[in-house]
Parts: C-alpha cells; sequence; structure tokens
C-alpha cells in the first residue's frame, strides 16, 4: 500500500459523466440519473482497503441519513482485479449487500472515471451542487486507523448540509488520505506519481 492524498481537484470543476455498471443490480449507472438531486456525492472507494473499512459503517449511515434530503450518492471502485481480487465486481457486491448500501456502487474496468475524477486514493471523495460545480473535497473527518479519533464524518457532513441549505461550504478542506487506487500495470496517470510523492501530514 503507498499512503496517498487526495489531489484536491480545483473547487469548481464539473463533474465527469460516466457509464458504470452497479455490481449488485448489473444496471448501468449515469450521471444523468442523478439530475434530480439537489447534490451529488462521488465516493471512490474499495473492499481491501483499512481506511475504506475503518470508516464503512459511516458511509452507510450517511447514506441512509441524507437518503430522503435531494443528495445523490454513487460509490466506484476502480482497482485492478487482478492485482487485488477483494475488489472485482462479486466481491464488490457482497461488502454492498453487508453494508446494505442505500446507493449503487459501481465498477470502473477501464479506470477512465477515476482518471477523469483525478481520483488517487480510497477514500477519495468528491461533492458536487445542483450545478454538477465541485463544492467539496477531502476527508470524511480526522478519525484514521489507530489514531482513536472517533468516527463522526463530521467534515463531510458539514459540507453536505451547507449545499443542501444553499449555503456556501467553508474553502478550508483537508485531503482524504488512503490506500493509493491500483492502477493497472502502464495505465498509472501523471498525476498519481505527484500524489505518491507529496508528504502526507
Amino acid at each position: 500500500m503507498v499512503l496517498t492524498p487526495s489531489i484536491m481537484l480545483t473547487l469548481g470543476a464539473l463533474a465527469a459523466d460516466f457509464q458504470l455498471p452497479d455490481v449488485v443490480t448489473g444496471q448501468t449507472i449515469t450521471l444523468a440519473d442523478f439530475a434530480d438531486k439537489k447534490a451529488l456525492l462521488v465516493l471512490f472507494i474499495s473492499r481491501h482497503c483499512p481506511y475504506v473499512q475503518h470508516i464503512k459503517y459511516e458511509l452507510a449511515q450517511l447514506g441512509q441519513d441524507t437518503r430522503d434530503r435531494g443528495l445523490g450518492i454513487v460509490a466506484i471502485s476502480s482497482n485492478d482485479v487482478m492485482t487485488h481480487p477483494d475488489d472485482a465486481p462479486d466481491s464488490l457486491k457482497e461488502f454492498a449487500e453487508e453494508l446494505t448500501l442505500s446507493f449503487p456502487l459501481l465498477f470502473d474496468e477501464s479506470q477512465q472515471t477515476a482518471k477523469d475524477y483525478f481520483a488517487a486514493c480510497t477514500p477519495d471523495i468528491f461533492l458536487f451542487d445542483q450545478g454538477r460545480r465541485l463544492v467539496y473535497r477531502g476527508q470524511l473527518d480526522d478519525s484514521r486507523p489507530r489514531n482513536d479519533i472517533p468516527v463522526t464524518g463530521k467534515d463531510l457532513r458539514a459540507a453536505i448540509a451547507a449545499v443542501l441549505s444553499d449555503r456556501p461550504v467553508a474553502y478550508d478542506q483537508k485531503p482524504s488520505i488512503g490506500c493509493n487506487i491500483k492502477w493497472k500495470l502502464g495505465n498509472e496517470p501523471v498525476y498519481f506519481k505527484v500524489a505518491v510523492s507529496t508528504p502526507v501530514s
């Protein structure tokens, strides 16, 4: 595992389109499927990563808590399943069912969607407003495996509350930190090399 921070994509960036299969239903999900939502949360996650395992119940609870509040949520896994079979679709389906996720978990086999979002780590978190402009990217909260800080989701929850209430989201945003996305050999984006060379505090 390479401990990797978020790239911290420029605020105001537009959400990239995607057409990816839901590992549970097999249905193809696209950006347009969330057109009726006031905001959209895009999560890049994986099953094997201890940083995702650490927050998985909070992510599931977040989905339940915001289900009727106008927030669309989609999770995406982009890891190379040849090197990390725990992140293959069948395993991801078990993961989604274990957590009773209220939002789709998609499989990005080509890894192109991860590149389109400049995703670097799992978890990597992107929140978009109604115009699908990026208003938050960064950590769920300050909790990490073994740092004894409770998982509350406070940073992301505050951003969600602001955007759903038509209030500005705070600009003071801390990067998420986790396992690097497991790129297929030769498919690593240039920004991955930048991310792994950036000191993690």
